[in-house]
């Protein structure tokens, strides 16, 4: 039916499932290489979050940290280098075009790694290089649909699920406030 209708359609990857897999390539080589520091709280707050994003007081606890084992720290940031990549947005073919390199640089990165998970995520990237690419290009996303999901979602597990499909409908229309949307449907 796509094909038929939207013969021009083209698979766009999802930038936070892409990044959120980068991720957690990244937290299970960390636990690999030092399981004990993992289970700290506040350092995995750290390890997750972009480096942009952390506190003075977060930073320099990654600092600490990174002294002691800075092969994390070149592996952190190589982390950081490519989900900086893939978050840049709003680029015509020709920019996009120039920022492929330095992606297929990184999966080779990833593939030469002994590290097992980054060559994991080499496999993952190589797979999904064309969808992954267009994200640069085509920003839109599914996240609407998603929260949405996850709403109706909360509403059946609530009511422990519902018999009847109607008073289902008629929980979502309440609760998510689209009455005119399903109205239609």
């Amino acid at each position: 039916m796509v094909r038929k209708y939207f013969p021009n359609a083209k698979i766009v990857a999802d930038r936070f499932h892409v990044i959120r897999w980068i991720n957690h390539q990244f937290l299970k080589t960390w636990a690999d290489l030092d399981p004990v520091a993992r289970k700290t709280r506040g350092l995995l707050s750290s390890m997750r979050m972009h480096e942009w994003n952390l506190s003075e007081k977060q930073q320099e606890r990654l600092k600490e940290y990174f002294e002691q084992f800075p092969a994390l720290k070149s592996i952190y940031d190589f982390k950081t280098g490519l989900v900086e990549l893939l978050l840049i947005k709003h680029r015509n073919r020709q920019q996009a075009m120039r920022l492929v390199p330095q992606l297929l640089w990184h999966i080779e990165e990833c593939r030469k790694s002994p590290l097992i998970q980054f060559q994991q995520l080499a496999r993952t990237l190589k797979r999904w290089l064309e969808p992954i690419a267009r994200m640069w290009r085509f920003t839109k996303n599914n996240g609407i649909t998603e929260g949405l999901h996850n709403k109706m979602e909360m509403i059946s597990r609530r009511a422990f699920g519902f018999r009847n499909f109607e008073n289902y409908r008629l929980r979502v229309i309440a609760l998510c406030g689209w009455d005119g949307l399903f109205n239609r449907i």
